[in-house]
């Protein structure tokens, strides 16, 4: 049997996906939420998408982890730097950890302040300030730590496809697997 050269179909369609939802919800959450206050009403709606957004990111995520760990792969690319080679499958597999974080985090915020009935319910009003939570803290961090761990996954694909030019992008692109 020949080595793949791409990642399965599914995986790539999820990797996409989450790529442009993750985006999103990070955007939205370090502009329009943080910025917005609790008492403005805007702020339900926005908070409504947010929410959506990121547990539909939540259950991609599991059916990505699913069909990452249930599906061939091409072998691994290398860097020619043995530390950058090492630290690769580590940062990869935090940016699912850090996904994971936020979805959780997210959760035990709108928990603590009983937001699916505020904000899909319409029951209820938001708290004053969000940041008396410690999941208020815990998603802050880890936002950011994810947004550079994001930063540093394309700057890699970027050396990989413009300086290694190893064509290391085509693996998560759709077609011929072989």
């Amino acid at each position: 049997m020949s080595e793949v050269r791409r990642y399965h179909a599914g995986l790539v369609f999820l990797h996409w996906l989450m790529a442009l939802m993750i985006s999103v919800a990070l955007f939205m959450g370090s502009t329009a939420l943080e910025s917005m206050a609790n008492s403005d009403p805007a702020k339900v709606g926005a908070l409504r998408g947010h929410m959506t957004v990121g547990l539909l990111i939540g259950v991609l995520l599991v059916s990505r982890l699913i069909t990452r760990l249930s599906t061939q792969h091409p072998p691994h690319a290398t860097t020619g730097m043995v530390w950058a080679d090492r630290l690769a499958p580590l940062a990869h597999w935090a940016l699912y950890g850090l996904v994971a974080l936020m979805v959780a985090s997210g959760i035990g915020m709108a928990l603590a302040f009983d937001l699916p009935a505020v904000v899909f319910q319409g029951q209820g009003v938001l708290p004053e300030d969000f940041h008396v939570a410690p999941a208020r803290l815990v998603h802050g961090v880890v936002a950011k730590l994810l947004m550079l761990t994001i930063v540093a996954h394309v700057v890699a694909a970027l050396f990989h496809q413009l300086v290694r030019k190893d064509r290391l992008l085509s693996r998560m692109g759709f077609g011929s697997r072989r």
